[in-house]
């Protein structure tokens, strides 16, 4: 998700070399900064508007670090699109575009711009704020947590072969799928472990009281299905509506958390399906 070596946009009269760039709507935001659309924005300070934004990250030709924000979100999305298809494509935005410069990078960024100096935070004084900078993911945490659950939705085949389902008929909660699964039991309720069952049981509570938009997310998968992703105080749930879901807990490092499909949860993701916020 990179731009060319000579993609440029101009932020205060000095060239900005295009590094990488993300959306950030209530449908797609990177999902490391929050738990849900508002949570991602306030983590830029900026508003949680209902269109959305683009994200342009790169350097100054002083090789320090920028996110230029811009509310061509269309834009933003044509060009991601195209770097992911192995396409070179010149994000230039309109500079009327621009609702924001700010200091830093949000997110990890592995490459940098070619004859310029190596990124740096801007210089004091520059801008008027704290540079901004990536979640620190080299603990189990929040971060860590919801990039995991990214993780199995991207991967999900992979994930969802190291489960045997039989052990979803074993009254004890079963066996390990893998060295880094544990089985939680068929659609929580009575059979799942106590966070689980919390995870379910506030799952069940967006239902009733929708919560912030962002928190539940539909996206595409084969057949008629649908991936759902779901966040909450403490968890993470990736699921697909015609099977089973994973979950991933705070307070169990590194551990991923299965529940079956079992007589309750069909009817638990298509209600969260249909209070999902889906890409445009």
């Amino acid at each position: 998700m990179a731009g060319t070596d000579e993609d440029a946009v101009a932020a205060e009269d000095d060239a900005l070399y295009v590094l990488t760039a993300a959306l950030l709507t209530p449908a797609q935001f990177p999902s490391v900064l929050g738990d849900d659309y508002p949570d991602a924005c306030a983590a830029l300070d900026l508003p949680p508007v209902a269109d959305g934004y683009g994200l342009v990250l790169g350097q100054d030709g002083d090789g320090a670090r920028w996110t230029v924000v811009i509310d061509d979100v269309s834009l933003v999305a044509v060009a991601i699109a195209s770097w992911d298809c192995g396409m070179e494509y010149e994000l230039s935005p309109d500079e009327r575009t621009v609702v924001a410069a700010l200091p830093g990078w949000p997110l990890a960024v592995a490459v940098a711009a070619p004859g310029v100096p190596a990124p740096h935070d801007p210089a004091p004084g520059l801008a008027d704020r704290e540079p901004l900078s990536p979640p620190d993911t080299s603990i189990w945490g929040p971060a860590q947590r919801r990039l995991g659950a990214d993780e199995i939705a991207l991967q999900w085949t992979l994930w969802r072969d190291q489960v045997d389902d039989t052990f979803f008929a074993s009254a004890d909660g079963g066996k390990p799928a893998g060295e880094e699964t544990q089985n939680a039991g068929e659609s929580g309720d009575e059979k799942a472990p106590v966070g689980v069952r919390r995870v379910l049981a506030e799952a069940h509570g967006y239902v009733d009281a929708p919560p912030p938009l962002g928190r539940i997310r539909s996206s595409f998968a084969p057949g008629d299905a649908r991936t759902l992703r779901a966040d909450g105080p403490g968890w993470s749930m990736v699921a697909r509506t015609d099977d089973i879901a994973f979950v991933l807990l705070d307070e169990k490092p590194g551990e991923v958390l299965l529940v079956g499909r079992g007589p309750k949860l069909p009817g638990l993701l298509e209600a969260l399906d249909k209070l999902a916020v889906r890409p445009a």
